[in-house]
Order: C-alpha cells, then sequence, then structure tokens
C-alpha cells in the first residue's frame, strides 16, 4: 500500500516553517526528517508515525486513535502510530507533528 499523498502534503505545509526538514522515502511510506532525525512519517500501512520520547510511548497509547508502532513483531518505544481518525482536522494533525518535530530537534543531529 501507498502513503497517503493528501497526508504527505499536509504534513509538507505543518513542517514548512522548520529548518532541516528532509523527505525519504522509508518504511513504505514518506518520512520527514529534521537534522537527520526522522520526526513524522505518512505511513504506507495508513495514518501517521510519531517519533515521540520513548517515555511517553505509554501514556499515549491511552488517547484515542493511537495504537503501538509494531516493527518485525515488536512493539516500538519511541514511536506511535494515529490512524486517520485521529489525523482529520488541522489541530490534530499539527498537535502531533509538533510533538514529532521537537522530539527530533532534541536529538543529535546526524
Amino acid at each position: 500500500m501507498a502513503y497517503d499523498e493528501d497526508l504527505a502534503n499536509r504534513l509538507r505545509e505543518a513542517l514548512a516553517a522548520e529548518r532541516g526538514v528532509v523527505e525519504k522515502r522509508m518504511f513504505g511510506g514518506l518520512a520527514f526528517l529534521i537534522n537527520g532525525n526522522m520526526a513524522v512519517v505518512a505511513s504506507g500501512h495508513g495514518g501517521l508515525m510519531v517519533r515521540v520520547p520513548p517515555e511517553d510511548t505509554a501514556g499515549l497509547l491511552a488517547r484515542d486513535h493511537v495504537e503501538p508502532m509494531v516493527m518485525a513483531g515488536r512493539e516500538t518505544r519511541g514511536w506511535v502510530r494515529v490512524d486517520d481518525g485521529g489525523l482529520r482536522t488541522t489541530r490534530q494533525l499539527r498537535s502531533w507533528v509538533v510533538r514529532g518535530a521537537d522530539h527530533a530537534k532534541s536529538l543529535p543531529p546526524k
């Protein structure tokens, strides 16, 4: 399944003011990196993957439309998947983009 082009365009708009943003095709989706660190990904399986502080993962999973990100059969701390229902409005999307961008910017540049 290809990533959602509309979501990718919305992510571009939400990240337009950020410096150091690079788009890269990864994981069957389109990743947005800041200073070399992944922040958010328009997933090829639908929805959005968001990089978060690992210690915030469990709390975020209690929110509607949020589930763990699973890679190779394992839950990945520091990442969550947000389904389309949690991304309908600009406000909803922006809150996740800001969360992912802020965490990516807190990491050492690659």
